[in-house]
């Protein structure tokens, strides 16, 4: 528990700074899932008792390469703070993150809780409503120098979020299909599709209810959830400006301020 305790306090420290860390693998080692976890679990006790209200989950490490690179089999899940949520057109100060870079996704908000057995028609059933997304991460962790136990220790390297106004219906749509475009002050920056996450971010969302049911923590009705990258993302800095455009959703955007 001293590692632990130490590694969970290396990432608060470099957050209330604002200067980036060394790796907190060289603390907990770069395999060690589950104390990764803990050291995530303890920094975001103190958030929550700070005041800090969880509205829902992201999901990391949803592109097979990004696995293979970090050496892992599946994806990790990190906490969305209601006070990291941008508003769709808004903007964030570029110094409240580290080393911010901005990914399009696809978010779910749920309408039922998920309990017990997850299957892929159970998960469809309990969503409200899918909408487009972009989530602005961030490492504690100096030069993104990350493993899977860096990342999952820094809350999956969460920060903010913005979800787009386009609502739609999951049966509506084949979300492994959908095209993805963000763009960085009008240029291009990341493309892809729908099917870079896990294969369907619908299967992102399953393996994650699944987690959480197994956990004991369920995912509830009004949870966001984040279910992965639909392509590279890519770095900011205070002035820029991102939009993304996702098929059957609409433009997602927000700035970076000063």
């Amino acid at each position: 528990m001293d590692v632990i305790e130490a590694a969970a306090a290396r990432l608060r420290d470099a957050q209330t700074q604002g200067v980036p860390c060394e790796p907190v693998r060289t603390l907990i080692g770069d395999s060690d899932v589950a104390a990764a976890y803990e050291v995530q679990r303890i920094n975001n006790a103190l958030r929550l008792a700070e005041g800090g209200v969880v509205v829902g989950q992201k999901i990391g490490l949803t592109s097979l390469a990004v696995q293979k690179q970090l050496g892992v089999d599946q994806p990790d899940f990190g906490l969305l703070f209601a006070d990291t949520e941008v508003k769709n057109g808004g903007g964030v100060r570029a110094s409240e993150i580290l080393q911010p870079k901005a990914e399009a996704e696809i978010a779910f908000v749920m309408k039922h809780d998920l309990t017990g057995d997850i299957t892929l028609e159970r998960a469809k059933a309990a969503i409200d409503y899918a909408v487009g997304a972009i989530e602005i991460v961030g490492s504690r962790v100096l030069n993104w120098d990350i493993r899977i136990t860096d990342t999952v220790a820094d809350n999956a390297s969460a920060s903010h979020f913005v979800l787009g106004d386009v609502r739609q219906d999951v049966n509506e749509l084949d979300l492994a299909a959908v095209k993805m475009q963000l763009k960085k002050n009008g240029e291009v920056v990341s493309e892809g599709m729908g099917a870079a996450c896990m294969g369907n971010p619908l299967f992102a969302l399953v393996w994650l209810a699944q987690t959480f049911a197994d956990l004991g923590t369920p995912l509830k009705a009004g949870d966001i959830v984040l279910s992965g990258a639909l392509g590279p993302m890519c770095a900011g800095e205070a002035g820029d400006t991102f939009v993304a455009e996702i098929d059957g959703f609409g433009a997602v955007a927000f700035s970076f301020e000063g």
